[in-house]
């Protein structure tokens, strides 16, 4: 669905008005970007590039601009962001927006223009009338959270652009390496796509060489080499976040989330919960819960919840200075290998 709305854009079918809003800032940016760039070239962006903010300014202001024809070149694009009146919320009390004007603009938009509102709102309140109108009339681009799928979409459509390809294997150790936020990938994919060149394919050789993993990818290695008893390299790895500066409380902190996410996941997978249904109850991603499962395996529900309340235990000591940051992690990693 993403990436046919985007290809459409790319092809210059362009919309005179486009609503985009949802909780992932990334790909409503990138959709708006898409749209100027289709619309405008760059050198006519100064003249024919206006952006206005519904909290600021009278909507009807940015209507104006959009029925007056252009300086330079075909077209004009108006961003109007924050159309707090399309939702629930309450935008700030002083600034009143002509609703009248705004009907009849969406009744018969301006041929030159392109209008794009957008916001960052998780819902719109389909019971208003304006609301209802733009659903109706505009291009909708609905932007929440990618699966996984679709994020593996995303990433061969990103790299299309320079004409570089990459492999299944390389995929998945990126996801794992990296992660799954939009722009963290971003800078990786932009980084591979430097080293292979145009025309190049990435390897999962090539991943393993320049992505380095994230912090909560390490934590996840750290479990996993003490669960396999491979102590000597799970100290080599808290170690190596030490190095980097992080600090202990944040190392525990971030394994008593993985943990309590392993128990919550395997617990819900017992009931017969899907990984999508089990991602959305507990409201992080489908690959995090994918992931999370394949660690639930190597622990029953018991053992899960002692190591909890031994990560409460151990939290309690290092916030009451009861021992040093650094051995209170050390002793619970040798106690979770002498409990597998």
């Amino acid at each position: 669905m993403m990436i046919d709305f985007w290809r459409k854009i790319k092809k210059g079918h362009l919309s005179p008005i486009y609503l985009l809003y949802g909780t992932e800032p990334f790909l409503i940016n990138e959709t708006h970007h898409l749209i100027i760039q289709s619309a405008v070239r760059e050198e006519e962006r100064e003249f024919n590039l206006s952006v206005y903010d519904c909290e600021e300014t009278p909507v009807e202001i940015a209507l104006e601009d959009a029925e007056t024809l252009p300086f330079f070149g075909d077209k004009k694009v108006v961003l109007v962001k924050n159309p707090y009146f399309l939702t629930a919320e309450k935008g700030k009390e002083k600034i009143e927006h002509n609703m009248k004007r705004l009907e009849q603009y969406i009744e018969e938009p301006s041929p030159f223009s392109v209008v794009i509102f957008t916001g960052l709102y998780e819902k719109l309140d389909e019971r208003k009338k304006m609301t209802k109108m733009l659903l109706k009339r505009a291009e909708v681009f609905a932007a929440s959270p990618l699966n996984e799928q679709e994020i593996r979409q995303w990433i061969a459509e990103y790299l299309r652009a320079s004409n570089v390809t990459i492999q299944e294997e390389a995929v998945d150790l990126l996801l794992q390496l990296a992660g799954t936020a939009l722009t963290i990938l971003t800078n990786e994919l932009n980084k591979l796509a430097l080293f292979v060149g145009y025309g190049g394919t990435i390897t999962e050789e090539t991943v393993r060489l320049l992505v380095p993993r994230s912090l909560e990818q390490n934590v996840f290695v750290l479990i996993e080499k003490v669960v396999q008893r491979k102590l000597h390299e799970a100290f080599r790895t808290f170690y190596d976040l030490l190095q980097n500066n992080e600090e202990p409380i944040k190392i525990l902190a971030l394994l008593a989330n993985q943990f309590r996410l392993i128990y919550h996941a395997k617990g819900l997978a017992a009931k017969g919960y899907g990984q999508q249904q089990i991602a959305s109850l507990l409201k992080v991603h489908p690959f995090r819960v994918k992931m999370a499962l394949e660690q639930a395996k190597l622990f029953s529900l018991e053992e899960l919840m002692r190591i909890i309340n031994d990560l409460a235990e151990a939290d309690y000591q290092m916030k009451a200075g009861l021992m040093d940051k650094r051995l209170v992690v050390e002793l619970f990693l040798m106690k979770l290998s002498e409990g597998r």
